[in-house]
């Protein structure tokens, strides 16, 4: 690594979604591509164990001193976007231990599509749903699936099994995203792997350069509404973001359709 990224504070990048999408084994395909070539560390969350550690730990990607458990002991989402005292402590304790680090990786528990990381604990984030879960999860939208850095469909290679086509999954996933980066991905697939390892090392340059802004995505991103008369089936309900133009989101709400 080149001195001058010495003093930089490690990427802190975290990883969302449902439960069972696959979040502990995307970790681990993002260590196994890039520990060769960056110094990485690891938190997860659990309400009352440290299991998705002890996963990571047994699968060999990283030493195991690298990987840390938070036990948040209430609602998973509290603990990465409401008070983020022991995930930022983790995390400050982690980079000190072994620093220089270049990114720290940050696993969310199994949440809901309402579960974001507040842009004080970290840089960017990843929000993964999995084919298993249907294929009309991706336009339900929320803040996760809207307005994540990256949103992962994991899981390609189950799609056969589960009756989902991939390529509709994702049209839908860009058009809940309004054009945000959407990456379809199975670990056994070399290219999206790939493409995953890529997104991560840019993710890292924008940081290190400054010209990344950690963003808020916040609980009123854009959402699909079911409509039976409606010709597209639905409609997408967005909230004005303008605090200053609408001071009570609920109240001062826009639909777009």
């Amino acid at each position: 690594m080149a001195d001058n990224t010495a003093s930089v504070r490690a990427l802190r990048l975290g990883v969302a979604g449902p439960v069972g999408t696959g979040k502990s084994s995307l970790i681990a395909t993002i260590c196994r591509a890039l520990a060769g070539e960056l110094r990485l560390g690891v938190i997860t969350n659990d309400i009352y164990t440290d299991e998705d550690a002890r996963f990571l730990r047994s699968a060999g990607v990283l030493e195991p001193e690298r990987i840390r458990a938070v036990e948040t002991g209430a609602c998973p989402h509290t603990a990465i976007r409401d008070d983020i005292t022991a995930n930022l402590l983790a995390a400050e304790d982690l980079e000190r231990d072994f620093s220089p680090l270049d990114v720290v990786l940050i696993e969310s528990g199994g949440d809901n599509l309402t579960a974001t990381f507040s842009p004080a604990l970290v840089d960017a984030q990843l929000f993964v749903l999995d084919v298993a879960g249907g294929g009309d999860v991706a336009r339900k939208g929320g803040p996760g699936i809207g307005r994540a850095d990256l949103l992962v469909v994991n899981k390609t290679d189950l799609a056969p099994y589960v009756g989902v086509d991939v390529p509709e999954m994702v049209a839908d996933a860009l058009l809940a995203r309004e054009g945000r980066p959407v990456l379809a991905l199975s670990r056994s697939d070399a290219d999206s792997v790939a493409e995953l390892r890529l997104w991560v090392l840019g993710m890292l340059e924008a940081h290190r350069r400054g010209t990344h802004v950690p963003q808020d995505p916040g609980p009123m991103a854009p959402h699909f509404h079911a409509d039976e008369e409606h010709p597209d089936g639905g409609y997408v309900h967005s909230h004005a973001e303008d605090a200053d133009t609408h001071p009570h989101p609920h109240a001062g709400a826009s639909h777009g359709h």
